[in-house]
């Protein structure tokens, strides 16, 4: 008896063994992606938070037949939603792009001002902006640093410093 592969069991339920039919045989629906490169912004959840002077939303970015949309080409569209006179007063964090591709939410602040901005935003944040600058201290020295901490009390634990090789 000969042994029968997938493309004998495919002849024999009328199916032609080729790739296309086979993914189509199967349930998939084989589809060339479109170029086009328009993507639609939803905003839910919109939110006016006096407190902090700004607006919070969670954002749905419909882009079908596209990779995920640039975080720097949603800001420039918030921008003219908004008419906000800076482009880096709006935040845009937390982008997951849904299984399959062709969605991705997230969420969205947009400030009143630049100075209110960088008193609210965590520093990761602004680091990210290019608004702050990160620490350039080495983690090594960090924990070292910690560590001597540990074994002083009171005001000589708050003047430890590096200690020179």
């Amino acid at each position: 008896q000969e042994s029968r592969g997938l493309g004998d069991v495919y002849k024999r339920q009328g199916i032609n063994a080729e790739y296309g039919d086979r993914l189509s045989f199967l349930g998939y629906k084989h589809k060339m992606a479109s170029t086009s490169k328009t993507c639609t912004i939803r905003t839910r959840a919109f939110l006016n938070n006096r407190l902090l002077q700004r607006k919070q939303m969670a954002i749905e970015v419909v882009h079908p037949g596209r990779g995920t949309v640039p975080l720097t080409e949603l800001r420039d569209k918030l921008t003219k939603v908004f008419k906000v006179a800076d482009p880096n007063q709006i935040i845009l964090y937390g982008f997951r792009t849904s299984f399959g591709g062709g969605k991705s939410k997230g969420f969205a602040f947009v400030y009143d001002t630049l100075e209110i901005m960088k008193r609210y935003e965590p520093k990761f944040r602004l680091i990210r902006l290019g608004m702050a600058k990160k620490n350039p201290v080495a983690r090594k020295q960090r924990k070292d640093r910690k560590n001597r901490a540990k074994k002083l009390k009171g005001k000589k634990k708050a003047t430890v410093v590096t200690a020179k090789k």
